[in-house]
């Protein structure tokens, strides 16, 4: 049995209101104004799209700025801290200033799963994603990039190495207000 509540009053709808009309035009409005409204799309093959320098495209080694090799100095953090295993390096050591550089550097791209691990643990800024996203292979073999492949100029990567240092930065500052912070 129902108790009659004199607090709650029974709403009276409108004729336009039962049929819900004003919500069908509502919703005509919204769909007539986003058939008008500008595209967001490209037209892929002859508009390309210009990553941010967070995007994280093709992993690739950095030259140094002298032009003689890459900045890697075969510390192997990037192999180990690969979550599918990706990496792989053999080390020789030099006579140079640079007391070791890889002697073979491989990434196998089709393990790799662009998580950007290996170029948060590089010391030396040596391996940064690029802005690379349109990866083809025809081929297995052609999926293991060597050395070679991967060397890019410094100037190519500059707004990824900027954005990695103030990324890093902006992290160290948020761990030292932490460790300032007293219980």
């Amino acid at each position: 049995m129902q108790t009659k509540n004199p607090d709650i009053k029974k709403t009276k709808f409108t004729l336009l209101e039962k049929i819900y009309l004003p919500e069908i035009l509502k919703g005509l409005w919204y769909t007539f104004k986003q058939m008008f409204a500008p595209n967001f799309t490209f037209r892929y093959p002859d508009v390309r799209w210009n990553p941010i320098a967070a995007f994280r495209g093709r992993p690739v080694l950095v030259e140094r700025d002298d032009k003689a090799g890459e900045r890697c100095v075969a510390c192997g953090l990037c192999a180990r801290v690969c979550p599918p295993m990706a990496i792989s390096m053999q080390a020789v050591e030099t006579e140079l200033e640079q007391e070791r550089h890889p002697l073979t550097f491989e990434i196998n791209m089709l393990r790799c799963i662009y998580c950007g691990y290996c170029e948060e643990v590089c010391p030396e800024e040596a391996i940064v994603m690029s802005k690379e996203y349109d990866i083809t292979y025809f081929s297995r073999e052609s999926a293991i990039m060597d050395k070679q492949k991967l060397l890019v100029p410094a100037e190519s990567v500059k707004d990824r190495l900027d954005f990695l240092r103030k990324f890093k930065n902006d992290i160290r500052k948020e761990s030292d207000q932490v460790a300032n912070v007293q219980p």
